[in-house]
C-alpha cells in the first residue's frame, strides 16, 4: 500500500467512526506501546482534529494510579488489568480489545560496538562480557529478561552486574556509560535517544507483554476515546505498529 493510500485509509477510518467535535483524549499506556503511538498517533489526530495526551508508565504503576483515582480516557495496560478494571466498573466491557504483544530487546549506547545476540550462546558471551547491565525495575520486560538469565544458566554470575532501573533512569544510565546493556520492551529502546537496538532476544528465549486496551465508563469524551480505540486496533495500522515493535497476535 502506498503512504498516499494508507493515509487516506486511515483518515476515512478515523473520519467515518462519528467523532464530532474536536476533543482532547488522555491515553495512559504502558511503555511498550510508546515507539508505536509515537508513530500511528500524529495520524489519528491529523486526521479527526482530536488532540491525544500520552502518559507512558509501566503496568504495575498504572494500576497504582488508576487505583488513587486518576482519571484517563483509554488505558493500555495488561490483558488481566484491563479484565480487572472491567470488573471494578471503570472499563467500559464493550471496549475491552487486544492490543498486541511485544518482545523483550537489548540496547548498547550509540556508537559503541554492537555485540551479536541472534542466539542464545552469542546472548551469553555478551551479557557474561559486560560490566553492568540494565533492566527495567517493575516493568514486565524485566521480569521476563531475569528469565531469559536463569534459562541460560547465568543467573547467578549475571547478579552482581544487573541494575534495576526504572523509565527515566535507563535511559541516562546507558547515555552515561553507567551500563553497558540495557534490556527493555522493544518500544521502549527503539525509542531512546542516544541508543542503538541490537534486537530482541533469541526466539528460543523471547517472552512477550501482551497489550490490551479500554474505555474508561468515567470519559469525559467517550466517543472521540471510541474513535481512536477503533482507529488503534484497525487492521490498517498494524503495519506501522509492527514496525515499532507491537505486532498482532
Amino acid at each position: 500500500m502506498s503512504p498516499v493510500i494508507k493515509r487516506a485509509f486511515l483518515a476515512a477510518a478515523v473520519i467515518s467512526s462519528g467523532s464530532a467535535a474536536a476533543a482532547e483524549i488522555k491515553v495512559m499506556a504502558s511503555p511498550a506501546a510508546i515507539a508505536a503511538f509515537k508513530e500511528v498517533l500524529p495520524q489519528f489526530e491529523q486526521a479527526s482534529g482530536h488532540k491525544v495526551v500520552t502518559d507512558f508508565a509501566v503496568i504495575a504503576v498504572l494500576k497504582r494510579r488508576i487505583a488513587a483515582g486518576e482519571a484517563f480516557d483509554i488505558v493500555v495496560p495488561s490483558p488481566e488489568l484491563v479484565d480487572e478494571l472491567v470488573g471494578e466498573g471503570k472499563i467500559a466491557a464493550d471496549t475491552r480489545t487486544a492490543f498486541g504483544r511485544t518482545g523483550v530487546a537489548l540496547g548498547v549506547r550509540k556508537g559503541t560496538p554492537k555485540p551479536d545476540i541472534s542466539t542464545a550462546e552469542n546472548l551469553k558471551r555478551a551479557l557474561l562480557a559486560a560490566k553492568a547491565v540494565g533492566h527495567s525495575k517493575e516493568g514486565q520486560s524485566g521480569v521476563h529478561f531475569r528469565e531469559a538469565l536463569q534459562r541460560l544458566g547465568i543467573a547467578e554470575e549475571m547478579r552482581p552486574k544487573l541494575r534495576a532501573l526504572d523509565g527515566k533512569e535507563q535511559a541516562s544510565a546507558i547515555q552515561n556509560g553507567d551500563i553497558d546493556i540495557l534490556a527493555s520492551g522493544m518500544g521502549p529502546i527503539m525509542d531512546m535517544p542516544g541508543v542503538d537496538s541490537l534486537g530482541g532476544l533469541p526466539a528460543a528465549l523471547q517472552s512477550y507483554v501482551r497489550l490490551s486496551i479500554g474505555v474508561s465508563t468515567a470519559s469525559k469524551e467517550p466517543e472521540a476515546a471510541r474513535s481512536l480505540l477503533r482507529f488503534l486496533t484497525s487492521p490498517a495500522v498494524a503495519p506501522a505498529l509492527k514496525a515499532k515493535g507491537v505486532e498482532r497476535d
